[in-house]
């Protein structure tokens, strides 16, 4: 019992200094990222982060019906976009570089599918977005 107890605590303490790489937006915290990188459709962008990964930014998906995975904050798709463990996909990244707080890449990737996709990529933004937007307005 103690060994197991022990094996807990460091595996704990292993994994301790990546929960802080992780950010929890809020949608104004969010919109104003998002305009950073030039983001001016910041409403759909909002809903969709908050329908996907509930604006988490170290959030990774449970597998899909084909076995991917969606990571970080717009819950990118590793079987297109991103490789595990190494950089790859169409956006050329690594899929654990989307979970962390620097969502500059994750935006840069999501431009990408949206230029080819649309808002119709994520079904998040399908399925809660496309007829009811937040009110950003005290943002």
């Amino acid at each position: 019992m103690d060994r197991r107890f022990a094996i807990v605590v460091a595996v704990l303490l292993l994994l301790t200094p990546y929960a802080s790489l992780a950010k929890k937006f809020t949608r104004c915290g969010l919109a104003a990222e998002l305009k950073k990188h030039g983001i001016t459709d910041v409403r759909n962008w909002v809903c969709m982060a908050e329908s996907e990964s509930g604006m988490n930014s170290n959030a990774v998906g449970r597998p899909n019906r084909d076995n991917s995975r969606d990571y970080g904050i717009f819950q990118i798709n590793n079987k297109y976009w991103c490789r595990n463990g190494r950089r790859g996909g169409d956006c050329n990244i690594k899929c654990e570089d989307l979970t962390n707080n620097n969502i500059s890449d994750d935006i840069q990737c999501a431009k990408k599918i949206h230029r080819r996709h649309g808002f119709r990529a994520w079904y998040g933004w399908r399925n809660k977005c496309q007829s009811r937007l937040p009110d950003l307005s005290k943002c």
